[in-house]
């Protein structure tokens, strides 16, 4: 019976290997496919038979699928398991006595000796693999302070050390605290402290981007959240007990892309207004000192800016209408749920700063991605700068009929400003579509995915630094510009800014003028764009750099020889001449793909060392083209996401993209997908490197297998240099050492921690605090905790 099923599982697979093979052979793929399927099924045959010469034939095939996973893979156990894998179970089979004993010629060691060598080398071969790690980088962070002086840092506008005022902690963004209680000795006792439960959990009518990604801010005795359907609380710092809570009632709307806040706004009344109030001014301040002398700004789902009184919840007044800030006024095309703000406004120098996330690929007729300041007391529209009118600063007159810009790249992350210079930072994104070029205007091209700088007073643009010429590939820039003072070769303080993008390049660039630190190198860039589009013929590529090596058929995975096969075809099949690979009608593949390297996390620096810490993440995506004509009823296999069908209603085509998965659904490219990472900035290089979570959360099984997994979400570093992280798709929270990248603490997540952490001191004690609620696109599970953790 053994041998009967031996023989049909040798058939079957030697069936399915043979042809697949043959398909990827005639691709132009690798032939081993079609040679290991007849070496399948001829052993098969023989096991039929009852022939010894089963094996050493099998003997030949284990010895030439062992030396052909080598050559393509090295000793990466990752790799060489699902090539590996079935063969060496086959083999072993093969070797029971009970199959020898019914082979013609009996239980003769003779025509199974090659057969053990082969399996013996096979499982030696995986053994030694097991231990190596080839994917990762080893080294040391520098310790040293690289500034003169300690005292002499510049974290921004720092509110004491004890504190956490903004999304990453000061106007710099840097996601660094000074606080040194908790240390790479003591972190291992760390234990939950309090825990609040927000009551905003998903709903069954919620769209699939209803996410959890709030990082609280921390001021004086409080925190101050806001959660998905954008209720506005405020916790006890110490106890986490809830002091107030303020529902901003946004509603539901199914044409929303995303469902989510992440983060509030602080905002303390000065003393004295401005020298220059006018009288009017002066009786608002007034008021404003009475009625919220501290305040939180919330932005909301459906377009709104309330302002709130941080020690009672109760609506500011004074501010625009009410309390509230409509945000839609001045635009040409206002379908609802196509434009809101889940990012958290800058308050600097009495205005509001903002902008908006606009739903990609919706429609060409969407709002404006237009940033604005305005009265940080009155709400009144003190500038506006479009990037489709990137010339006037000048408020328009909207009750005139005057509109900006339809459809101008956007901006949906955080920003950071620098009140010394006056000027504001601004992350770009692209106009819909993310994926056809043909009708952007000049302003538009040299806008797309750039980093902007405005001037704070005026709006006035100061420098643009573009990341990705013509973006066919929704490579916007995500994550929030770091603002750090790097010390230069020859002593030098140089005020930079760090720029994390989705391609995986770290742009460090002079903050003053956009300048590269290091020269910047062009790269060249396959063609091939539809008739109707065009590419760039070269790229810019930066000095630090994640970027990923281009794909090769080699890279292909699967936890079986089948599933690695089918991705093999479809790596043949679809368009791919490396990154840059222009959008076809045949379907591309995106690598990185759209989640990106980074994302809206961003990256944490520590300012005295001059060093990063990163989550770089690789997951290839697929996109293909679909002539509007084409596109099927609205409601069918359409995800509101960055998965499934993207309309672009308007354009002339829509497009079909989603990661890159097996049929299994796991990725089709080779783990790690997933690490962790450092740099030094003043020499602009990766110093380690390690594979980061664990597919405890990716599979039936509760396995923590460290294969290192995709993430979503921000890191952040500490003064006694730890570095904390959730993000990942397993729910842990860890700390780091940020010196080498070692892991060294954990904590089990009661849902999925795709947020930013922060950490504060009340009361002589310091707090780590994360928010774990899940994430809609990563399909890590919903919750809706807030989870302090503090020494023993």
């Amino acid at each position: 019976m053994l041998i009967t099923i031996l023989a049909a599982v040798n058939l079957l697979l030697g069936l399915a290997l043979a042809v697949g093979g043959g398909w990827l052979l005639w691709l132009g793929g690798s032939p081993y496919y079609l040679l290991a399927g007849l070496g399948f099924a001829a052993t098969g045959i023989l096991l039929l038979r009852r022939r010894a010469e089963a094996l050493p034939l099998y003997a030949v095939l284990l010895g030439g699928t062992l030396a052909w996973a080598l050559w393509e893979t090295g000793f990466d156990w990752w790799r060489l398991a699902p090539r590996g894998g079935i063969p060496v179970l086959i083999g072993l089979l093969l070797l029971l006595p009970a199959v020898r004993r019914r082979l013609e010629g009996g239980p003769r060691p003779g025509p199974a000796l090659p057969l053990g060598a082969a399996v013996a080398a096979s499982v030696a071969v995986a053994v030694y693999a097991m231990i190596q790690d080839p994917t990762a980088i080893r080294g040391q962070l520098t310790r040293d302070i690289a500034l003169p002086m300690r005292d002499g840092v510049n974290t921004g506008n720092e509110a004491g050390d004890g504190e956490w005022h903004q999304y990453g902690r000061t106007g710099f963004g840097q996601r660094w605290s000074p606080l040194e209680q908790i240390t790479p000795a003591n972190v291992g006792e760390l234990e939950l402290a309090w825990e609040y439960r927000t009551g905003d959990v998903k709903r069954p009518d919620d769209v699939t981007e209803t996410t959890y990604q709030v990082t609280p801010i921390k001021v004086g005795d409080s925190l101050y959240i806001c959660t998905p359907h954008n209720i506005a609380i405020s916790l006890n710092a110490a106890t986490g007990a809830e002091n107030w809570r303020f529902d901003a009632d946004s509603g539901m709307n199914p044409d929303r892309q995303h469902q989510t806040c992440r983060g509030v706004t602080w905002w303390e009344t000065p003393a004295q207004p401005p020298a220059d109030a006018t009288p009017e001014q002066v009786a608002l301040h007034e008021t404003a000192l009475a009625e919220c002398p501290r305040r939180v700004y919330m932005p909301t789902a459906d377009a709104r800016l309330i302002a709130l009184n941080a020690d009672t919840g109760q609506p500011c007044s004074f501010f625009a209408e009410n309390g509230e800030l409509h945000l839609e006024a001045g635009m040409e095309y206002n379908p609802a749920g196509y434009y809101y703000s889940t990012s958290p406004a800058v308050a600097v120098d009495g205005k509001l700063i903002i902008g908006g996330a606009v739903n990609d690929n919706f429609s060409i007729h969407s709002q404006s991605g237009v940033i604005r300041a305005f009265d940080i007391d009155s709400g009144e529209l003190v500038w506006n700068w479009d990037s489709g009118n990137p010339d006037r600063t000048q408020p328009i007159d909207i009750a005139a009929g005057e509109t900006y810009t339809t459809n101008s790249p956007n901006s949906w992350a955080v920003f950071s400003y620098d009140e010394a210079l006056g000027l504001v930072y601004i992350p770009l994104g692209n106009q819909v579509p993310d994926q056809l070029g043909m009708d952007r205007s000049p302003a538009v091209e040299e806008h797309s995915s750039a980093i902007v700088a405005l001037d704070i007073a005026t709006g006035q643009r100061r420098w643009v630094r573009q990341t990705v010429r013509h973006d066919l590939w929704d490579m916007d820039v995500p994550a929030q510009p770091v603002l750090v003072d790097l010390t230069a070769a020859d002593g030098r303080i140089v005020p930079a800014l760090v720029g994390p993008t989705k391609q995986g390049d770290i742009w460090v660039v002079d903050r003053r003028t956009g300048a590269p630190l290091s020269p910047r190198e062009e790269i060249p860039a396959p063609g091939g764009a539809i008739p109707e589009d065009w590419t760039a013929p070269t790229q810019p590529i930066t000095k630090l750099t994640f970027r990923p090596d281009r794909l090769a058929e080699s890279d292909m995975w699967g936890l079986t020889l089948l599933d690695q096969l089918a991705c093999r075809i479809a790596f043949r099949q679809l368009d791919y001449q490396g990154q840059y690979t222009p959008p076809s009608l045949n379907g591309t593949i995106v690598y990185p793909g759209n989640f990106g390297t980074f994302n809206w996390g961003s990256v944490a620096v520590d300012p005295e060392r001059q060093v990063m810490f990163g989550m770089p993440t690789y997951l290839p995506f697929t996109s293909r083209l679909i002539p509007a004509a084409e596109i099927p009823p609205k409601g069918e296999d359409e995800k509101a996401s960055e998965q499934g069908l993207n309309r672009n209603d308007g354009a002339p085509y829509g497009v079909f993209m989603g990661p890159f998965l097996s049929l299994i659904g796991v990725p089709c490219t080779a783990p790690p997908w997933g690490y962790v990472a450092g740099a030094d900035l003043r020499g602009e290089h990766v110093v380690w490197q390690h594979r980061n979570g664990t597919v405890r959360d990716m599979t039936p099984l509760p396995l923590k297998i460290r294969l290192g997994v995709p993430g979503i979400g921000g890191p952040i570093v500490t003064r006694s240099g730890l570095a904390f992280l959730g993000a990942a798709i397993d729910d842990y929270f860890r700390a780091y050492d940020l010196t080498t990248g070692t892991q060294l603490w954990e904590a089990r997540l009661p849902a999925g921690g795709q947020s930013t952490p922060m950490t504060y001191e009340v009361d002589g004690r310091q707090y780590v605090v994360i928010v774990a609620g899940g994430h809609g696109s990563v399909g890590t599970k919903p919750g809706d905790h807030v989870l302090a953790y503090s020494l023993r």
